[in-house]
């Protein structure tokens, strides 16, 4: 599964660009150099004071010390002919030379942290939302997921595909809201989800899980209301509102079953955007009748509506949110999903990120939305074992 874009690689970890730790040493030289070039009565040496700082960015403290040394050394030494500090002048660059020391010292233990936290955080987010396989039981997967928020690789849209004793499922949903604030209710539907694909005989049960689901979180969420209101008197209103901050309880998701030995997918849609179905050149909208979101009590086994669509040779399911048809370019119009992915249809591992690019490039920049892309196919000429 393709994620955000890299963000700069000294925010991982990983050493300063060359220019970063190229700059000191290259003013340094020129400062000397025009100094030298210079006539005795003007004074270029002082110049060299702000190296220290510059190379508290992209040194730790023992090189930055040497660029410190180096500077003193020059501003010192009259001799040099580079400068000719002494006093309370050559005592100021001292301490600003102190100072960066110990800034490159706290930089490089922040940095340090930093790279920590991040990557518990990750790990965590990946184990919210794990890669999905080029392969689950006989069904080829390629996905691609973009969250919103920068520096998050989980958002309010969600998908996962599993294989049980009733065939292949997969999940495709979005959260109302995005970024860190709907991840706990995208980790609630993803235990359900996998919960169903072991347990559950009919989609329908699975749909019906899921808002189960949500409606117990809600109900969950309205005691921490309650209970926050009745603590105003005693917490304080802005204890109150910190104590009722709750996930998003909202969605919209598409389910899917490849059922053993059958070519066809059965289909259930909770308010979630229809399936494209890609036949050789042709792409079209599955039709399904779109129930009710989950989290409202009213997608019950019931109440949802299976659609089972025949599968032929060579066809393949794109299933996506909304942060995709919903994008907008700079005059306000719509991405033309549907319209666009014949020009981009490729090999299903190709075609996630080639509509992700054609995405970027029709947005300027990308979307504001979370996004997830899905693509499902059987193999030609392949069936699921009986």
């Amino acid at each position: 599964m393709r994620r955000r874009r890299e963000e700069p690689g000294w925010l991982h970890g990983k050493p300063p660009p060359r220019w970063a730790r190229l700059a000191p040493p290259v003013a340094l030289v020129l400062l000397v150099l025009a100094q030298s070039a210079t006539p005795g009565d003007i004074e270029l040496g002082y110049f060299l004071a702000g190296l220290p700082p510059v190379a508290a960015f992209a040194y730790g403290a023992a090189g930055t010390a040497v660029f410190a040394g180096i500077v003193l050394l020059l501003l010192g030494v009259s001799s040099l002919g580079v400068g000719h500090a002494q006093g309370a002048d050559l005592a100021t660059v001292a301490v600003v030379a102190l100072l960066s020391v110990v800034i490159a010292w706290v930089r490089r233990r922040r940095d340090a942290q930093l790279v920590s936290v991040r990557t518990v955080a990750e790990a965590a987010q990946l184990a919210v939302l794990p890669p999905v396989p080029e392969r689950v039981g006989p069904v080829r997967c390629a996905g691609l997921y973009r969250a919103a928020q920068r520096g998050t690789l989980v958002g309010g849209d969600l998908y996962d595909v599993r294989v049980g004793p009733y065939g292949v499922r997969a999940l495709v949903g979005d959260v109302q809201g995005h970024g860190l604030a709907a991840v706990g209710t995208v980790a609630a539907l993803l235990g359900a989800f996998r919960e169903g694909v072991l347990d559950d005989p009919e989609l329908a049960d699975v749909a019906a899980r899921l808002d189960r689901r949500l409606l117990a979180d809600t109900a969950g969420a309205a005691g921490a209301v309650t209970e926050a209101a009745g603590s105003v008197g005693s917490a304080g209103p802005a204890d109150a509102v910190a104590a009722v901050e709750h996930p998003e309880l909202f969605a919209t998701a598409l389910l899917l079953e490849f059922p053993p030995g059958l070519d066809l997918v059965r289909i259930v849609s909770c308010g979630h955007p229809p399936v494209l179905l890609l036949r050789a050149s042709t792409v079209s909208e599955v039709a399904v009748e779109p129930g009710p979101p989950l989290g409202l009590g009213l997608a019950g086994a019931d109440l949802a509506v299976v659609a089972d669509v025949p599968l032929l040779p060579g066809d393949r399911l794109l299933v996506h949110t909304d942060g995709v048809t919903e994008a907008r370019d700079a005059a306000g119009d719509f991405y033309p999903l549907a319209t666009r992915i014949p020009a981009l249809a490729k090999d299903p591992a190709e075609l996630v990120e080639a509509v992700w690019q054609d995405l970027v490039a029709f947005t300027d920049g990308g979307p504001r939305d979370d996004v997830a892309l899905l693509v499902l196919s059987l193999p030609d000429g392949a069936r699921a074992p009986g």
